[in-house]
């Protein structure tokens, strides 16, 4: 039996990947099969575009902090050109394995653009960012990170911050454990699927990550499947 008690400090698998991009290629698409089945990506979504409609701006810029090979981003456009919504998108991440991805997929993306950097080390004041998103990266944080990457982004959005993350639970170890054997074929994403949820957060635990938060208003609220979505909106 697990001890969900404490995060786990156990480093996932993806955060020192070594295989080859088509390796890569072949475990994100897993990862992207658990969140559009769980509903992941919905949640993101809504939470950002209610807080670009609370403005009236010709058009947004977001920043999505570890964007992976850039499906959030690519929701992301989708969804504002159906509500001719105009968004400039930027994705950041440090592999340039998932970035080469990221661009291969988002060629009919001109409103997409790409940055390989350190989220936590690299000045990006100077892009007027509107708001900044990060899905599913948080948990990859200490505590200690968590409190720096959250306040440094804060400091950086104009409108505010849209952070998705799981909950750490043994119910959501187990069912992701039972989902696994049904919907994920990579060893990989399996394992780090389980070690995600391991590392993962309680709600008393962002509640106070949330009190060394300044200059923010803030919102967390338990989504299904054991996410939950945390949104601060600047002062």
């Amino acid at each position: 039996m697990e001890d969900f008690t404490y995060r786990s400090s156990v480093v996932e698998i993806m955060d020192t990947f070594s295989g080859t991009t088509e390796e890569l290629e072949t475990i994100l698409k897993d990862i992207n099969r658990v969140n559009k089945l769980l509903g992941g990506y919905k949640i993101t979504l809504n939470a950002v575009f209610e807080m670009v409609s609370s403005a009236f701006k010709e058009s947004y810029t977001i920043l999505d902090m570890g964007c992976a090979e850039g499906t959030m981003l690519r929701k992301l456009a989708d969804e504002g050109r159906k509500r001719n919504i105009k968004l400039h998108l930027i994705g950041v991440d440090l592999n340039g394995q998932s970035l080469e991805l990221a661009q291969k997929h988002s060629i009919d993306y001109p409103e997409i653009t790409y940055q390989k950097a350190d989220i936590l080390t690299t000045d990006f004041s100077q892009m007027n960012i509107d708001v900044v998103m990060t899905t599913l990266t948080l948990h990859h944080f200490t505590d200690e990170g968590v409190v720096q990457f959250v306040n440094r982004f804060v400091k950086l959005a104009s409108m505010g911050v849209v952070i998705n993350d799981l909950e750490r639970s043994p119910i959501a170890y187990y069912l992701f454990k039972a989902f696994s054997f049904f919907f994920i074929k990579t060893e990989i994403a399996e394992k780090d699927g389980l070690l995600s949820v391991r590392r993962a957060f309680k709600m008393r635990e962002l509640q106070d990550f949330a009190n060394q938060v300044k200059n923010a208003t803030h919102h967390i609220r338990w989504k299904w499947a054991f996410r939950y979505i945390w949104v601060l909106k600047k002062k």
